[in-house]
């Protein structure tokens, strides 16, 4: 886990060593981190703003030449194929893997519930704005399919939440991530963005919290 919290708040000094190491293989491994951090209900917690923003960054710098357009169709594939491999596994087999022995050992079942009350209270949108929530976005697909959610309305809230997420995180590292401020801080900032995203759950969580918790009587 130490390794994992350091390749995320570090991800543009691991990014160019793995540039300096695979080359034009770069585009291959960050398609498929992307793949398996939406597409794999287990892996919730790999990279997904820090490192499209990242990847924007290094391909700003003609240093590493790295083009933004192959990243951008990388990351576009990635994530909507991710979700819908998603959404497939929760279709055919989501209660029978969310109560299989294996699978509840290596779920966190504290993040599926969040998952399924942010769905339930956000309804069709929280396919979109769930894009923008690292870890939610993972169980997001899982649990609408799960929920009997048609794939057909599921796949244009999908598809236009990709292309948002990918334009947004990438276009602001390309333009921004090699600032002078943002290179001397990176870190900080990464952390930053983590933190921000993270802010919607916390409060729909907060919220089912309050909701949930059982009004005292008048009469004690």
């Amino acid at each position: 886990m130490g390794n994992l919290i350091d390749f995320v708040l570090h991800v543009d000094k691991h990014l160019v060593n793995i540039v300096n190491t695979f080359g034009g293989w770069t585009y291959l491994i960050l398609f498929a981190i992307i793949l398996v951090e939406t597409g794999a209900v287990i892996l919730p917690f790999l990279p997904g703003d820090s490192l499209l923003f990242a990847a924007g960054a290094l391909a700003a710098n003609a240093a590493y030449g790295l083009n933004i357009w192959i990243f951008v169709a990388a990351f576009l594939i990635a994530a909507i194929a991710g979700d819908s491999l998603n959404f497939y596994l929760g279709q055919k087999a989501g209660s029978a893997l969310s109560n299989n022995s294996l699978f509840g050992k290596l779920i966190n079942k504290d993040k599926l519930q969040q998952s399924e009350q942010f769905f339930k209270q956000h309804g069709p949108i929280a396919i979109f704005l769930g894009r923008f929530m690292p870890i939610i976005r993972t169980f997001v697909p899982f649990v609408s399919a799960g929920s009997e959610f048609p794939y057909r309305r599921f796949i244009k809230y999908n598809v236009s939440a990709a292309i948002c997420w990918v334009a947004l995180c990438c276009g602001a590292g390309y333009f921004f991530g090699n600032f002078k401020v943002v290179k001397e801080h990176f870190s900080i900032i990464i952390l930053g963005i983590i933190v921000i995203s993270l802010i919607p759950a916390v409060i729909g969580f907060l919220r089912g919290k309050m909701h949930s918790t059982p009004k005292a009587d008048p009469e004690d």
